[in-house]
């Protein structure tokens, strides 16, 4: 059962576009199993193949904390066909990360998000056209009044790409604000460098921002570009890629939350 697991589930979803790479470069497996299941676990509920447990890369039990996210990876692996698709399985790969690389490791994962508050999306602002400017304050802006009015974050903006340094107590009081367990804290990491804003991640899982707007707010430059010279098409496979993996993160942080 280990060998086929890792050979069928990417192990990270920090990275999409190197997971996607790395995938596609591989043979698909075929399906080898007849149906995916649920059984609960003193630390939640594990996931099964033909009643067997998976289990991760590094071997060990593949559980997830609530039945919703357990009945979503069950889904993943039921909806595959002759052979097995690793990209159509973001919440497996999701699981697969936190179990062998969060768990034991919230700490450093915590502080490799606070490191956007540093230097966040949200925070450098475009000087023209004005159309740029107003559509990246009316995405932009209320997040940002929200994480002074309700963290106590009082953050400081600027024109242009400079960098300003912000407040430590800004800084500080964004990062309280942080969740604690790796589930919920790996998907904010996914959330945050997926969008290039800790802000963005911590106001969706707030429920301040749906995910929907969370995404068009994190492509308000990229949206306004492709209106003025284009899409481009690779640019839009790796974007379709990034959003499977945003919408998994995104749930994982309903749920949780």
């Amino acid at each position: 059962m280990r060998e086929s697991f890792d050979d069928v589930a990417g192990k990270s979803p920090h990275d999409p576009e190197e997971a996607v790479r790395r995938t596609t470069r591989a043979p698909r497996r075929r399906r080898f199993y007849a149906h995916a299941g649920v059984a609960e676990a003193p630390d939640g509920f594990a996931i099964t193949l033909d009643d067997k447990p998976v289990r991760t890369p590094s071997g060990r039990p593949l559980v997830a904390p609530n039945r919703e996210i357990a009945d979503g990876i069950v889904a993943e692996w039921d909806a595959q066909q002759e052979t097995i698709d690793p990209l159509t399985m973001p919440l497996t790969r999701f699981a697969n990360s936190v179990t062998d690389a969060v768990v034991d490791r919230v700490e450093a994962v915590t502080d490799d998000v606070a490191k956007y508050f540093g230097s966040d999306l949200l925070f450098y602002r475009a000087g023209h056209p004005e159309a740029l400017v107003a559509r990246e304050a009316a995405h932009w802006d209320p997040i940002v009044f929200w994480a002074a009015d309700a963290l106590g974050a009082h953050f400081i903006l600027a024109e242009g790409i400079v960098h300003v340094r912000q407040p430590d107590s800004a800084i500080a009081a964004a990062r309280a604000a942080l969740p604690t367990d790796p589930w919920s804290i790996a998907a904010l990491h996914v959330v945050t460098t997926l969008s290039g804003s800790a802000l963005l991640a911590l106001a969706l899982m707030r429920g301040v921002i749906d995910q929907d707007q969370a995404w068009a707010a994190a492509h308000v430059d990229e949206d306004w570009n492709v209106e003025q010279w284009g899409r481009d098409e690779e640019v839009a496979a790796r974007r379709a890629a990034r959003l499977v993996d945003f919408r998994a993160a995104a749930t994982i942080l309903k749920s949780t939350a």
